[in-house]
């Protein structure tokens, strides 16, 4: 379902179920309304050049909020949505229509067929910002899929994750390994109250090619009304110590508790 936003006359969110799935302002598509959307934002727009044409693969649409984003920033861009609920994008496709000539293509497969199917080097961004209810899907999260999103990216390319945890981060801990196993360089954005374990929250995992300028994230992600942290060095080093998931012992996210904002 839609529910309308009263301040703005064409924005609404998308529910599936009890779950808040996208937001989406028709009239401006920079609105973004969730916190973690805009801190995905945040590293986007610091590790990407403005307005530089991107090939953009995203596993998950819903509302396709960051797709438009993309659209209207860098509009000259390549995208591709992975999203199996063909039902959920013809909804949105009736109700949220994407703008014309946007560039953005969107498939009815499963984020790990959907990347499987790509050629190698293909994709500058893999943004992976997939939920099946309130829990990201076991198979978005195992070495092998991650690997292989690795195999899927430009020399210079970076992958965005977001997952739902609470501290200790027992599932995020073994996602980011996961991913240090596969990238050269990598990244953690968190709230401190969900680090600290007072709150369930969204967790920020970035995988990259090159080094990225991790003060300039930090600086920004730190400005939010709900400022997160960026963990690098050695304390990300000690969160990873742990085994990445494996298609044998593959997990959802968490069941979110109680204080959740909003997750995907």
């Amino acid at each position: 379902m839609l529910v309308p936003d009263l301040a703005y006359p064409r924005a609404f969110t998308l529910r599936v179920g009890r779950t808040d799935q996208s937001y989406v302002d028709l009239d401006d598509p920079l609105r973004l309304e969730f916190d973690y959307v805009q801190r995905l934002v945040d590293v986007l727009d610091t590790v990407a050049e403005p307005g530089k044409r991107l090939r953009v693969v995203h596993v998950g649409g819903a509302g396709m909020t960051l797709p438009r984003y993309i659209a209207a920033t860098r509009p000259s861009s390549a995208q591709i949505v992975l999203e199996p609920d063909v039902e959920l994008t013809a909804f949105v496709r009736r109700h949220l229509p994407l703008p014309t000539r946007s560039g953005i293509k969107v498939r009815g497969v499963d984020g790990r067929r959907g990347i499987a199917e790509l050629r190698d080097g293909y994709a500058d961004l893999v943004i992976i910002d997939a939920f099946v209810g309130a829990r990201v899907p076991a198979e978005l999260t195992t070495a092998d899929f991650l690997a292989d999103a690795w195999r899927a990216l430009s020399d210079h390319g970076v992958i965005l994750i977001n997952i739902t945890d609470r501290g200790p981060l027992d599932y995020a801990r073994r996602v980011l390994a996961g991913v240090r196993l596969a990238f050269p360089h990598v990244l953690l954005c968190v709230e401190p109250s969900t680090l600290k374990g007072r709150r369930f929250g969204n967790v920020i995992i970035a995988g990259l090619a090159a080094s990225p300028p991790y003060d300039e994230i930090a600086q920004r992600v730190g400005r939010a009304p709900f400022p997160y942290r960026v963990l690098r060095g050695a304390r990300l080093r000690q969160l990873a110590d742990s085994s990445p998931f494996s298609a044998a012992d593959a997990e959802e996210s968490p069941e979110p508790g109680s204080g959740m904002r909003h997750f995907g």
